[in-house]
């Protein structure tokens, strides 16, 4: 069996991502790991060479920024670096560049891609979110963050990154039929320093919307204002080894009362239907046939 790890990358540095810990959080996995690496305006291609010399292969890519709408961008750039894959690859194990995957996860995951190796119906694995907002101590809690999503595809070449490269689908538009894994991914794209996501937010809508959105809906500022969330909570558990070092740089205070955290009436009502029923009203890209812990 034999695992590729996949991933996309533009200005890491300038934005502050965290790819460097993404990357070696999924390496032991991995018997290779494949990073299209965007024209960048800071030192993203020499962060990407130095991190693991023989196991990273880089392939060099301009992005298109005439693409606007929808964060299609992102999948584009996404399938370049898929399809570059090898086909002696099985699996393809995918990771953004603000996300680290959780070790505790390993066992797991190694277990099912050799247990579903051979059934070509399991196109993938599902795994669970945290998202992170504002610093490392606390979780959004609204339904707008998805709960899971699709990470570890198998090597066919008919999947392809979908929308804005949160999920996949196959063939025409077909979603993907996946196995619901324990295995959590951290998510950090809300954590960054205020200057640093104002930055962020500024440029990264720009991948969505045409410069007259922009001008409308981003708000000037110096900082991004976290204290606009409606509900957060704090975070009790451990990150993923990887980035201790990260939140030991924190650089800023992130103060946000939590007692004003307020559900609306359709997250109440979802979370509801879930703790109660199972039930699921979010926005699911994705066919779970089966789950393993």
């Amino acid at each position: 069996m034999k695992i590729a790890g996949f991933s996309f990358i533009r200005n890491a540095l300038r934005y502050d991502y965290p790819i460097a810990e993404a990357l070696l959080s999924i390496a032991p996995l991995c018997d290779k790991l494949f990073v299209a690496v965007g024209n960048s305006e800071d030192e993203t291609l020499q962060l990407i060479q130095n991190l693991l010399p023989g196991k990273i292969e880089i392939l060099e890519t301009v992005w298109d920024d005439t693409l606007r709408e929808g964060g299609r961008v992102l999948a584009v750039e996404t399938d370049k670096i898929f399809q570059h894959i090898p086909s002696d690859y099985d699996w393809c194990f995918y990771i953004q560049g603000d996300e680290v995957f959780h070790e505790e996860g390993y066992p797991v995951l190694r277990k099912a891609m050799q247990q579903y190796l051979h059934n070509v119906e399991v196109d993938g694995f599902l795994f669970n979110y945290l998202h992170f907002y504002g610093s490392y101590d606390y979780l959004a809690e609204s339904s707008n963050f998805y709960r899971n999503e699709i990470r570890v595809i198998r090597n066919n070449k008919s999947i392809y990154s979908y929308r804005d490269a949160q999920g996949f689908r196959k063939n025409n538009k077909e979603k993907l039929n996946v196995i619901k894994l324990s295995c959590v991914m951290h998510h950090y794209g809300w954590v960054r320093q205020p200057k640093a996501m104002q930055d962020k937010q500024l440029n990264f809508n720009k991948l969505w919307h045409d410069d007259a959105w922009v001008e409308q809906h981003v708000v000037k500022a110096e900082e991004f204002d976290y204290g606009t969330i409606q509900t957060i909570k704090r975070f009790t558990g451990k990150h993923p080894q990887g980035m201790q070092q990260r939140i030991l740089s924190m650089n800023w205070k992130f103060d946000y009362d939590i007692s004003r955290s307020k559900y609306t009436f359709k997250d109440q009502f979802k979370r509801w239907l879930f703790r109660s029923f199972g039930i699921d009203l979010n926005y699911r890209n994705y066919k779970t046939i089966g789950s393993m812990k």
